[in-house]
């Protein structure tokens, strides 16, 4: 296989791997090989990958090959390859969760979403780079190098699940796993190019997290942390969806049900795109306080009118939401989640082993007012999105304020000429996290420098399904997996 060969390989999507696999077509060595091959020569530039596992790749991929000569079934991901977010446990393989305390931590227990994907048949190619413990929108850390985004190295692909999007982006794997407690799969996949799903809450459990009872500094924002898959097509993530949702009694929080078919939602989206016609959409292009970049204004615009409102025929209406700005409350509830007494006890230890911004926000004079005025807030925007969603299906909104920016930045600090936090970029991702509604983000276009921009559906309570077909009909009329990054251009390759 030459390296053309390979790289089409790589680039497949995870429905095609397991329809291949199936029908002996590929093996699952085959794949593994081809994808760690590319790993090798691609991740060095990109560093997605902080604990790579290649031996245990490839002795998985013998072990379904082997299943498969004896008949047995390889599961719903067989041979496909994973990455794993370094925030989700992995019984026997390091979990640091980007943090130097953490460096030589190596959990006795999968997560839920790790168990669940690699009994279905997924390939374990290691652990993708975070920000520590995922307090930031990037893939900068004190311990591995900054993540890179793979449409222009000198960027960031956002965070915090930076390494899983940049893999999948990058075709080191065609799915990757990511949590989302604020924006942390929508927003690396809108810089990447990628779709990112928030499911609902509850919709896929989350144990044990950033929760190892052993370790200082225990952590969770357990009422808006979400798991869900970063991928190259809205199938793909449907697919994954099917393998990782499902009630698990160890998540307090897991909705007691199964009753969204994932995979038939992608299909009748793609296939009876139709059937939308008349969807109530309700669109925000800056949710009437933030600021938004004139290109990301502009592409997701012409993206709701032209594909949404004239090919699919849904009925889209202009809406001012009418919810105050809530980062300020959303700041405070993650400090309300942390565990400030083991946190702020690292901090005081490790503070030049961490990152600054970090410690200066654990040791910030947190009262129980910021966090009772933060509980009110997240009330009225809970109640605020109520109202607007009983006339509308869905929501859509850019997913974030800008494209990529320079790699070191957590964030930049002025959007369209108005200074601006280094967190307001990812401002349209808060509601859905604070309500817990289903949220995606999907490639709405490129900018003149050839950067991919993020359009994000929120749909009403529990309906994922809404959101999965409706992303997949907008798929289906303006298809975006071929599109790959110019990285061995870019990096003055001969290929």
């Amino acid at each position: 296989m030459n390296a053309a060969e390979r790289d089409e390989l790589c680039f497949l999507p995870a429905t095609e791997l397991v329809a291949r696999v199936r029908s002996r077509e590929l093996s699952p060595v085959e794949i593994t090989d081809a994808v760690l091959d590319r790993m090798q020569e691609v991740d060095p530039l990109l560093h997605a990958f902080c604990t790579p596992t290649p031996d245990l790749a490839r002795q998985q991929a013998r072990r379904i090959g082997d299943d498969l000569v004896r008949g047995l079934d390889p599961g719903p991901l067989g041979g496909v390859p994973l990455g794993i977010k370094d925030l989700l446990s992995t019984k026997g393989i390091r979990t640091t969760s980007g943090s130097w305390v953490y460096r030589d931590h190596i959990p006795d227990q999968d997560d839920i979403v790790v168990e669940r994907a690699l009994a279905a048949g997924a390939i374990c190619l290691g652990k993708t780079n975070t920000s520590e413990f995922g307090y930031s929108a990037s893939g900068l850390n004190p311990l591995f190098p900054a993540t890179r985004n793979p449409w222009n190295t000198a960027l960031s692909p956002g965070g915090s699940s930076a390494g899983s999007a940049a893999a999948v982006a990058a075709g080191l794997g065609p799915v990757a796993l990511g949590s989302d407690g604020g924006c942390s799969v929508r927003a690396p996949a809108a810089l990447c190019g990628l779709v990112g799903v928030k499911p609902s809450m509850g919709r896929v459990p989350v144990y044990p997290g950033c929760r190892d009872e052993r370790l200082p500094g225990v952590s969770g924002w357990e009422s808006i942390e979400h798991i869900g898959p970063l991928t190259r097509t809205v199938a793909d993530a449907a697919l994954m969806l099917s393998v990782l949702a499902g009630p698990d009694p160890r998540d307090r929080h897991s909705i007691p049900c199964s009753d969204v078919d994932w995979i038939a939602a992608a299909r009748d989206g793609a296939e009876r795109p139709e059937t939308l016609a008349g969807l109530r959409v309700a669109v925000s292009l800056d949710l009437g306080y933030l600021p938004v970049d004139p290109q990301v204004r502009a592409i997701v615009d012409r993206a709701v009118r032209e594909v949404v409102g004239e090919r699919l025929g849904c009925h889209v209406e202009p809406v001012n939401p009418g919810w105050p700005d809530p980062a300020t409350a959303f700041s405070a509830l993650i400090m309300a989640e942390t565990d400030l007494t083991g946190m702020r006890a690292m901090a005081n230890a490790h503070s030049e082993r961490m990152s600054p911004y970090l410690v200066a926000w654990l040791r910030q004079p947190w009262t129980a007012q910021d966090f009772t005025d933060a509980n009110i807030t997240r009330k009225a925007l809970v109640n605020a999105m109520a109202r607007l969603m009983r006339n509308h299906d869905v929501l859509i909104t850019p997913t974030t304020a800008v494209p990529a920016f320079p790699v070191d930045l957590h964030g930049p600090d002025t959007i369209g000429g108005t200074p601006v936090s280094t967190s307001t970029w990812i401002g349209f991702n808060y509601p859905a996290n604070l309500t817990g509604q289903p949220a995606i983000s999907i490639p709405a276009g490129w900018t003149t420098t050839g950067l991919p921009i993020g359009l994000q559906i929120i749909g009403r309570h529990l309906a994922d399904e809404t959101v999965i077909r409706l992303a997949a009909a907008i798929e289906h009329a303006t298809p975006w997996s071929h599109h790959r990054p110019p990285l061995f251009e870019r990096e003055g390759s001969k290929r």
